[in-house]
């Protein structure tokens, strides 16, 4: 690494530094500002406001807001060395353009680095205890209000309820089929099931069982109380609040194989989730690029105009992001590609920059 790299570098990595310091203070001063009558309300503690919410809400927002800050930064260090023509003096020593870019790319890769390290195990962990805050002090109590629902517990059995009560953990009309090969072998039928906590089982005071043999049909009616065990929990009926948020990467792959196993509908949620993180510390590294490009002209209304410019593409990319997750969602476009699709974007929006834009 020569001189002019450190130079760059460093000037690169601690303006990043300080814009996210600055946007997530204004952002906290903000979010305190609409959530101060909810702390009054429940009279939390000023050590829980801090270390139970804020401390852990800092790194989310960081995560969150990477592109918008590493453009920015990109975009107001290269501004400031043009506008000081040292720009110029570096390509006219005979450094190329490409060379130039040098720096910025092993910056943006040093931050894409530590943000996949963080939006894989940290961040998960810190959104843990986040989430569980603002479900306890912010939302409204949570109330499981689906109807009709299946449940896929193993490759040949099937669980039904019609309805459930989160509160009480009380299913109502459970069903609990084993089909082989397509046939029908046992069902299970009971007016309710509960969740005992002191011995994690299910409770079923009273059970009808019908066990098909071909033509033949035996029919037991149990009437004493039993325990069980299913391939279910209560939290499987719990808020799914920001749940995806607070999955590391191996909780992400093995809840999103649960549900696929169960035939949830909800599967696309966490797969974008999943393939988000994979596309983040690409997309810094082309916002980087993108940043260089637009701003290593020296302008000469100063560097306003294109840190104004920086904001506006960072949001559009946000933009993009939310966009395609909806797409996947609603199962238009498959998750892997929705997530990958503002990349691929902003890339070949950085081709033709760097084909077109004068240096």
């Amino acid at each position: 690494m020569k001189l002019l790299d450190k130079y760059i570098l460093k000037k690169f990595l601690t303006t990043f530094v300080f814009v996210v310091l600055i946007l997530i203070a204004i952002i906290c001063v903000i979010d305190f500002t609409e959530k101060n009558d909810d702390f009054i309300q429940h009279n939390v503690s000023i050590k829980e406001i801090l270390f139970d919410y804020y401390i852990n809400l800092i790194p989310f927002y960081a995560n969150m807001l990477s592109p918008i800050t590493v453009f920015i930064a990109t975009v107001f260090v290269t501004a400031k060395l043009a506008s000081h023509t040292e720009v110029v003096a570096i390509l006219s020593s005979g450094v190329s353009f490409k060379r130039f870019i040098v720096p910025y790319v092993w910056g943006a890769a040093i931050i894409g680095g530590v943000t996949f390290a963080l939006i894989g195990w940290i961040i998960p962990n810190a959104n843990k205890t986040r989430v569980a805050f603002e479900v306890k002090y912010i939302k409204n109590p949570y109330t499981f209000d689906q109807r009709n629902i299946h449940f896929k517990l193993s490759p040949t059995q099937y669980a039904y309820m019609e309805s459930y009560n989160n509160t009480a953990n009380i299913g109502y009309r459970f069903t609990m089929e084993t089909i082989e090969d397509g046939t029908l072998k046992r069902k299970l039928t009971s007016d309710a099931i509960s969740w005992n906590e002191e011995k994690k089982k299910w409770h079923l005071d009273r059970y009808v069982l019908r066990v098909i043999n071909g033509d033949k049909e035996e029919i037991i009616v149990h009437n004493s109380p039993v325990d069980t065990t299913l391939n279910l929990l209560p939290k499987d009926f719990a808020s799914t609040y920001r749940l995806a948020e607070t999955f590391t990467l191996p909780e992400l792959n093995r809840y999103i194989s649960e549900r696929q196993m169960r035939g949830a509908d909800d599967v696309e949620i966490y797969l974008i989730e999943k393939y988000e993180r994979f596309s983040y510390p690409f997309a810094i590294i082309i916002l980087t690029v993108i940043g260089v490009i637009l701003s290593s002209r020296k302008a000469r209304g100063g560097v306003g105009f294109q840190i104004a410019l920086g904001f506006v593409l960072a949001f559009i990319f946000i933009i993009f992001v939310i966009m395609s997750r909806s797409l996947a969602q609603v199962g238009d476009v498959p998750p892997m590609v929705a997530s990958w699709i503002p990349s691929i974007i902003f890339t070949f929006i950085g081709i033709v920059l760097y084909k077109t834009v004068p240096r």
